[in-house]
């Protein structure tokens, strides 16, 4: 289940109105009018886009807009619930087979976690299951990377090409040195466009960047977890000591926060006999 990441607007957001702010504060509306520049706008993005137009395939730069949107939402999965669902399972497989799960996987919404426990229930060997699971892994943290590499990219070039802008700029005002008329525009273009590259590569696609992988180390996290489960209910472990196992993956301060909210899976079972 995915919801949506309010952080990320919010931080753009948040980031674009206090440079506004400090821009009005200090010359007003005149002022803020002096900051857009359609010259140096076309030199940033257009120098930008050409780059990422050279540097990667088209295939990857029409996933641009969807790599994108993955920033704007975030896994809703909880460790307790995982750990909970395997718990169930083991539970289940402990007393009824392991062929008994095939009628749980309807309630499982994740397709790697269903598809660990088919391997199970097909008798596949735990070495295999796990090399198999963890093929998949490494292979969705190649993809993506290959996703997160065009952010990165457009991180690195808007810099430079707002630098390219300045330089733009520096030669005009050199060239109309004998018309003092145009030395402002020829100078409001060399320092906007730095503006503007350094502004969208901090703001936008560096910190977008750094979210999109911290969100996918979360995901192989919660992968892993998977694993240790999937491995857990194949070689029939005992639903206390696989859920001993996988608490191991939270930190201590969530553990005692959950350990005051409800008691283990195990516990409830017990205490229901």
């Amino acid at each position: 289940m995915r919801k949506r990441d309010i952080l990320t607007p919010i931080g753009i957001t948040l980031g674009f109105i206090m440079i506004m702010m400090a821009i009005l504060a200090s010359g007003g509306t005149e002022g803020f009018m002096s900051f857009l520049d359609v010259a140096a706008i076309f030199i940033v993005i257009g120098g930008l886009i050409a780059s990422l137009l050279i540097n990667f395939k088209m295939e990857q730069i029409k996933l641009t807009f969807k790599v994108m949107k993955e920033a704007f939402h975030q896994n809703d999965q909880r460790l307790t619930d995982i750990i909970h669902l395997f718990i169930k399972l083991s539970e289940r497989a402990r007393r009824e087979g392991i062929l008994a799960l095939e009628n749980e996987l309807e309630n499982v919404e994740e397709p790697f976690i269903k598809k660990g426990i088919l391997l199970a229930v097909d008798g596949v060997e735990p070495e295999v299951i796990s090399d198999i699971m963890y093929a998949e892994i490494t292979a969705m943290e190649e993809r993506h990377y290959k996703g997160r590499t065009i952010i990165e990219k457009a991180g690195e070039y808007a810099p430079a090409w707002g630098m390219i802008g300045t330089l733009i700029g520096l030669v005009l005002m050199l060239n109309s040195l004998q018309d003092p008329s145009t030395l402002g525009p020829s100078m409001a273009v060399a320092l906007l466009t730095t503006l503007y590259g350094t502004v969208l590569s901090n703001l936008v696609f560096i910190p977008m960047a750094n979210k999109l992988e911290s969100k996918t180390e979360e995901e192989v996290f919660i992968k892993q977890i998977a694993v240790e489960g999937v491995i857990g209910i194949q070689s029939g472990q005992n639903p206390r000591i696989l859920e001993e196992k996988l608490s191991a993956f939270l930190s201590k301060d969530f553990k005692k926060k959950e350990d005051n909210k409800e008691p283990s899976f195990v516990e409830d079972k017990v205490n229901e006999a």
